[in-house]
């Protein structure tokens, strides 16, 4: 039988921690390098870290997994037959050039809904191939199921993919506990992004510089990566109290074999893998369901939380999460739930910044 300990650890109210509003981060650190470090290596108290100070944690022979997506400018807005104007949010393309998207108040977006899309800057219409795409006019086609979204067609020339225009027509689709306007597009994408895909940044990543990449190679630190595609699946709450029952919507992972044969090789070494934040952490464990690890490309509808046997991650760095977010459940499968709230009271009592723009904290196997 589990203890009282354990048998919170699968109720979603559990996971609840007052944060000052004033510590959720607006704008990213810069340098990126210069935001503070939580690290956590034993039993006893954390240790007070600058990110940049990362190779000192580290070991010559540990292997660190990053996640390569790239934002897609995915937050759109429109205008519709009848005149409303409407918000749109990009999850995933399901056809060419239709796509499942979120809407504000999507209830009012039925099936047969016309919307015209214009240019963010006006000044700035995308040129492909030499034509001018001066509009993206879309009609509602359709409901997603898995997601509560609507299936949104969109009309453009023959051979041009939305993706091809879409730098013209969407704003990065920064989180809503961003009010803040002062941030930059490029710091919403880690130094590392070339796989375009995701609609939310893969933050633990943010941290990096690429003369921090250099120094942990020179201390002997090997890199590798995987893509996992940050959708819907990540960010939206947990809204069952029995966290058991919640069901993760999916979302497309690659795991190659290369990556594969790089943490092999770790292993078998004696050294760490150390996962860049929850989505490596989600990536990783996915391509290991069978056993062990093999190389991957799907998607994943894996949840990790208390109570889950790790068969590849030794060490995470993530950033600090929302209350009640399956990501929090994920870090505390790692390191206990009790024992991951004292750590965020810690945080808070220290002043760290929270979410996505935040400081972060690194979890070493002896944690």
């Amino acid at each position: 039988m589990c203890d009282e300990g354990e048998r919170l650890d699968y109720f979603l109210t559990s996971y609840d921690y007052e944060l000052p509003a004033e510590l959720i981060a607006q704008t990213p650190a810069v340098p990126r390098d210069s935001s503070r470090l939580l690290v956590v290596e034993s039993l006893n108290e954390p240790q007070h870290s600058i990110f940049k100070d990362l190779p000192q944690w580290l070991k010559a022979g540990d292997l660190l997994v990053v996640n390569n997506t790239k934002v897609l400018p995915a937050r759109i807005y429109g205008q519709k037959s009848t005149g409303g104007l409407v918000e749109i949010l990009l999850l995933e393309e399901k056809q060419h050039n239709c796509w499942v998207v979120l809407a504000k108040r999507g209830r009012r977006l039925p099936i047969g809904t016309q919307i015209v899309f214009k240019p963010i800057q006006m000044g700035a219409i995308p040129l492909v191939d030499g034509v001018a795409i001066a509009t993206l006019p879309a009609v509602v086609v359709g409901q997603d199921e898995a997601t509560g979204g609507r299936l949104l067609q969109f009309t453009l020339p023959p051979g041009i993919s939305l993706l091809s225009v879409l730098d013209g027509f969407g704003e990065m689709p920064l989180p809503p506990y961003i009010t803040s306007k002062q941030s930059q597009p490029e710091q919403y994408q880690t130094i590392y992004a070339e796989s375009l895909g995701a609609v939310a940044a893969p933050t633990a990543g943010l941290h990096f510089t690429p003369e921090l990449l250099a120094k942990l190679q020179e201390h002997g630190v090997k890199i590798a990566t995987v893509t996992l595609h940050v959708g819907v699946g990540t960010f939206r709450p947990v809204e069952v109290e029995d966290i058991t029952t919640h069901k993760m919507h999916g979302e497309w992972i690659e795991v190659s074999a290369e990556t594969v044969e790089q943490i092999q090789a770790t292993k078998s070494s004696g050294g760490r893998v150390i996962g860049v934040g929850t989505t490596v952490a989600r990536s990783l464990e996915s391509a290991a369901q069978a056993g062990e690890i093999r190389a991957f490309a799907g998607k994943t509808q894996l949840f990790i939380y208390p109570g889950y046997q790790w068969r590849v991650v030794d060490g995470l760095i993530t950033n600090f999460h929302l209350p009640r977010s399956s990501l929090m459940m994920m870090v505390s499968s790692l390191i206990g739930r009790e024992r991951l709230l004292s750590l965020y009271r810690e945080a808070i009592a220290h002043r760290y910044r929270f979410y996505s723009f935040g400081d972060a904290m690194l979890i070493l196997p002896s944690g």
